[in-house]
């Protein structure tokens, strides 16, 4: 089994519009950086997406929350907006043009210090 540790902030897919090619909105350029990002650590580390694999989403909680609260929530199931499938979809548009032959994919996404990528693959 291969295991990946990207630390970079996961980013979900935004819902976007004719507009945002030319007004990029901040939310529509921080995918496109998170996009580049992956692009250039999957490059790093010679990584294709197979056909089935697991990923876990570490999403960085808030620096407004107190230290018993971040402590409390460390490695708990994040069950807030944005939704799992949108960073399922970023994380795949970012590396890969056609995404049809992925048939199998262990997905979750929970609270943590850092925001970081965990990707597990047979191969």
């Amino acid at each position: 089994m291969k295991i990946l540790n990207w630390d970079v902030d996961p980013v979900p897919k935004p819902r976007m519009t004719r507009r945002d090619k030319w007004k990029k909105r901040p939310v529509v350029e921080r995918y496109y950086a998170f996009k580049d990002a992956l692009r250039l650590l999957a490059a790093k580390d010679k990584f294709t997406l197979p056909e089935e694999y697991e990923i876990d989403f570490f999403v960085a909680m808030p620096k407004s929350w107190s230290k018993v609260r971040k402590k409390a929530m460390d490695g708990n199931p994040h069950k807030n907006k944005p939704d799992l499938d949108n960073f399922i979809k970023a994380f795949q548009d970012a590396l890969m043009d056609e995404d049809s032959y992925v048939h199998s994919i262990k997905a979750t996404k929970r609270w943590s210090y850092e925001g970081k990528i965990v990707i597990s693959t047979q191969k």
